[in-house]
């Protein structure tokens, strides 16, 4: 799979949903319908999403289920192949397999994602179920997460509220690289998911609403990953470490590099046009990863689900200020960003 900017054909570029208030709410517009002949870098995405004639924006933010649920049968028949391999190799051949199988799995957080918007399908109980089957799989609870990520989107990159630049974040680069592992992934949860469970403080973004939702998704999270722990001793089987446990550590490198790219050296400041980056990616690339590297008409317009992301894409190309010709491009600008205020910006 290429992410190279030389991956990026003509055809890889772009020709109701989540209760989120944030400033993208679009209004009745001037029906601009010959905007990308024009140069609008000066406009904040406000401005920009005006400029999108009322109608058209109404088709973008249609809800159906079709799209995703045959993104979803694709998405598991490759984990599914993933495990064939597995099972049937073994030696290095059994690494590499381990590591595709891992990729395919860490990036259901891409459909958990879109499940938390409830954008990924127009049938919400379809958006429910599979955001918590997705998050127990990569062990994060749907519930915490939606919390978190709604005030991610309130207050994407603002330096007091933001919960994504809660932490700190590196400035070298080794630091840079050990992000990358995603031991700081894997270390929160150990520590949250518990902490979540047993009663422990929550942070600022769980509402009073939310308390006995997320303690109790936590609760049945642990019960699950103790009994499926204890069965497999009890049996002396390794086979949820080698079809799992292992995938998902040896993939989740490509996660973090994927999602450092979303707002990492990006400006802190409330244009989401500005704030949050667009990288111009292989086809394959969106499609394991829920078309999000479409990010900034993401948080533009959240209500507008996955697959028209690429169509808002290209209302906004001509005003995006954040972009990206593939991920390589991507990480050559954090990696330049490094030890400047820009570098803060990255993606807990």
């Amino acid at each position: 799979m290429t992410i190279s900017p030389a991956g990026v054909t003509p055809a890889d570029r772009p020709s109701a949903a989540a209760d989120i208030p944030v400033a993208g709410t679009v209004t009745a517009g001037d029906g601009d319908t010959d905007h990308r002949a024009k140069d609008h870098s000066d406009e904040d995405h406000r401005a920009a999403l005006r400029r999108i004639d009322p109608l058209r924006m109404a088709e973008m933010t249609t809800l159906t289920d079709a799209p995703g649920l045959v993104r979803l049968a694709t998405h598991a028949a490759l984990i599914a192949l993933g495990v064939w391999a597995v099972l049937e190799t073994d030696g290095w051949l059994r690494v590499l397999a381990q590591f595709g199988l891992g990729v395919a799995l860490i990036f259901l957080f891409s459909l958990c994602h879109e499940c938390v918007h409830r954008t990924a399908f127009r049938t919400g109980w379809l958006n429910d179920r599979v955001g918590q089957i997705t998050g127990f799989l990569i062990f994060l609870p749907a519930a915490s997460f939606r919390y978190f990520h709604f005030a991610h989107h309130r207050y994407t990159q603002d330096p007091e509220r933001d919960p994504e630049l809660a932490s700190p974040k590196p400035a070298t680069l080794p630091g840079y690289l050990w992000r990358l592992t995603g031991w700081h992934y894997w270390s929160a949860q150990i520590v949250g998911i518990p902490r979540t469970a047993f009663g422990g403080d929550l942070p600022g973004w769980v509402p009073p609403r939310g308390v006995a939702k997320v303690r109790r998704e936590a609760r049945w999270h642990l019960a699950i990953y103790a009994a499926l722990l204890g069965l497999s001793v009890a049996a002396g089987s390794a086979i949820l470490w080698n079809i799992w446990i292992l995938p998902l550590l040896l993939g989740q490198p490509v996660l973090r590099a994927f999602l450092m790219a979303e707002h990492t050296a990006c400006p802190t400041v409330p244009d989401m046009l500005a704030n949050t980056r667009t990288t111009f990616a292989h086809r394959l690339v969106r499609w394991l990863s829920w078309e999000m590297p479409y990010h900034t008409a993401h948080h533009a317009a959240p209500t507008v689900p996955f697959h028209r992301l690429g169509d808002l894409t290209a209302h906004l190309e001509r005003s995006l200020k954040s972009r990206a010709e593939g991920y390589p491009d991507a990480h050559r600008q954090i990696v330049a960003a490094l030890g400047t205020s820009a570098s803060k910006a990255e993606p807990g």
